[in-house]
């Protein structure tokens, strides 16, 4: 991991949930931790969301979601960037998602989900070690 450039992660508010704050703290402490971050704020649609994560050529895509709604919305997320071309990423989510619905969230394509109450440094362990390798010969 010595020559290997920053992992780029996109931290993405899907739906009409206007909180904020989990997404907020989630991006300063993957910049903390030396990750390249973009935020996409709040209320983005699952096609906006998949057109940012190509044009901005992440590793990973980090969903946040409190609404409720990621049974709708997960799906149409990952069929937008199956769409696009954009397979290579890590998908990951978090936020109050209740544990029975985690088996099909993963059958859906995302990688991991965090619940609340997930420490920082543990979310920051498994992107390191679970982002795609890409540039530097990978």
């Amino acid at each position: 991991m010595s020559n290997r450039s920053p992992i780029r992660v996109l931290i993405a508010k899907p739906g009409l949930d206007g909180h904020d704050r989990g997404a907020k703290v989630m991006a300063r402490a993957l910049r903390d931790a030396g990750f390249e971050v973009i935020y996409t704020g709040l209320f983005q649609t699952p096609e906006m969301i998949a057109s940012a994560a190509l044009q901005e050529d992440v590793d990973v895509i980090g969903l946040s979601i409190l609404s409720g709604a990621h049974m709708a919305l997960f799906p149409r997320i990952v069929q937008a960037l199956r769409d696009r071309g954009v397979d290579d990423v890590l998908i990951v989510a978090g936020g109050t998602i209740p544990e029975a619905d985690i088996p099909a969230i993963k059958a859906m394509g995302i990688d991991a989900v965090f619940g609340p109450g997930t420490s920082l440094a543990s979310i920051v362990a498994y992107l390191r070690e679970h982002a795609p390798l890409r540039g530097a010969g990978a």
